[in-house]
């Protein structure tokens, strides 16, 4: 006999927000975009929205895919990521930025600071540290507008 009463959600946590959040990867070398993609959507939490291989690219496809973080090199062709910060965190104010470079020195971790970065991730580290930060920064994100710009 079944019953017409709706069955629990067994994945609910209470407290805990059940959709993807969706990443934006910019980065100029394919394989690392690749690489990314797979780790984030291989998470039940996360789902890769777009990539783009430089940041005006990047800035180009935040507007229309509307992110909820951004994941970006530092060094690309066109136009770096700090470059691209600039541009992201006017256009999109409370979405995390996230550097994942290289490049892991004191002065690029200070300019990318000033420009409104929230971390800066070596790609020595192993790619969980990548995503339990990107965790970290979507949490701080919610607790501090209640949601983001979508």
């Amino acid at each position: 006999m079944s019953s017409s009463l709706p069955q629990p959600n067994p994945s609910f946590v209470p407290g805990v927000v059940s959709r993807r959040r969706h990443i934006l990867i910019v980065d100029d070398n394919a394989s690392i975009r690749t690489g990314l993609c797979q780790v984030f959507n291989g998470e039940r939490d996360f789902e890769v929205c777009g990539e783009a291989e430089n940041g005006r690219e990047a800035i180009r496809k935040a507007q229309a895919l509307r992110p909820d973080l951004i994941i970006l090199d530092f060094a690309m062709p066109v136009m770096n990521g700090l470059d691209a910060a600039r541009g992201l965190k006017k256009l999109m104010p409370s979405v995390p930025l996230l550097m994942y470079s290289a490049f892991g020195d004191k002065y690029v971790e200070q300019q990318a600071g000033f420009v409104g970065i929230a971390a800066l991730i070596s790609k020595s580290e192993p790619a969980s540290s990548l995503v339990n930060k990107a965790r970290i920064l979507l949490r701080e994100t919610t607790d501090s507008y209640g949601k983001t710009d979508l």
